[in-house]
Parts: structure tokens; sequence; C-alpha cells
């Protein structure tokens, strides 16, 4: 990572460490595949045109809410390891806030010796899906926003 860069979060940071680690593609492969299969199923009603993220050659959908201050992701894609790459990006930004998350660039991905390995269609894709997260985190953080700043209903 270059000095300049804002430092990863500690989540985020621990997935990149642990992708380092190894320099054999097929075993990040499979860590991205076991990151798959723990991301939690978006319910099918999610699955819309409007949480479709564009650009992507496979199905992916993704959906943001602000607690408490941080975003909470839910996502899926219809191919494994689009898939393995959502939960990465889940994974490593639920929790943060809104800033945090639009502070971040999609760097990251060369430390983990991913970008490499990766079709030309799969990085376009990760790009795009990481692009997605930061435009509605930022949404999350613009509707908080727009809600406390709208008057409250008065009650008779």
């Amino acid at each position: 990572m270059s000095p300049s860069s804002v430092p990863l979060p500690p989540v985020l940071e621990k997935i990149v460490r642990r992708l380092q680690q190894t320099t054999d593609p097929k075993r990040r492969y499979e860590y991205l595949l076991w990151l798959a299969k723990r991301l939690p199923a978006l319910p099918e009603d999610q699955k819309t045109a409007e949480n479709k993220v564009p650009g992507c050659v496979s199905q992916v959908f993704i959906i943001a809410a602000l607690t408490d201050g941080k975003v909470m992701f839910q996502a899926d894609s219809d191919a494994q390891l689009t898939k393995g790459l959502v939960a990465l990006l889940v994974e490593g930004l639920n929790s943060l806030t809104p800033s945090e998350i639009a502070q971040l660039t999609p760097d990251f991905i060369k430390d983990t010796g991913l970008d490499v390995s990766l079709t030309p269609s799969r990085a376009n894709g990760f790009y795009n899906i990481f692009q997605a997260m930061q435009r509605k985190a930022l949404l999350c953080q613009l509707e908080m926003s727009m809600q406390s700043a709208a008057p409250a209903d008065e009650n008779p």
C-alpha cells in the first residue's frame, strides 16, 4: 500500500493480509469462494433493478442501510467468484461510516494479489461493485441528513 493512501479499516486490512500470505492464485480463489459461502443470502425481493450493480457481467445486487451512523451492506451475485469479491467488500466495509467508505480507494485489490489473476471483466466488475457501494453509502448519509432536516410532523 502506498504511504499516501488512507489506511485500510482493520477488517479490510485483515482480509488483505490474509490474501497476501499466499502466493498461489488457486488458494486466493478458494478464499474468495469461502467468503462467498459465508455471505448471508439477499432476499429475492431485494434483487431489483435499483439494487443491481451496472457494468458487471454477473448479476450483482447490493443494498445498504445506515444504523447508528454506520453503513451495513447486504449483497449477492449469481457467480461464485464474483460473490466472493462482493463478500470481501461487504465484510471489509460493513460498520464503517459513509465518509470512511468514501475516502477509500479500490487500490487495495492490488495488495491482495488478486488483480493479476482476475479476468479483465471480473477486475472491472470489482471496481464497479466498489463504486456502487460507495454511492450507496453516501446516499444513506444523504437520506439521513434529509430526514433530520425535515420538519417534524405536528400532532394536534
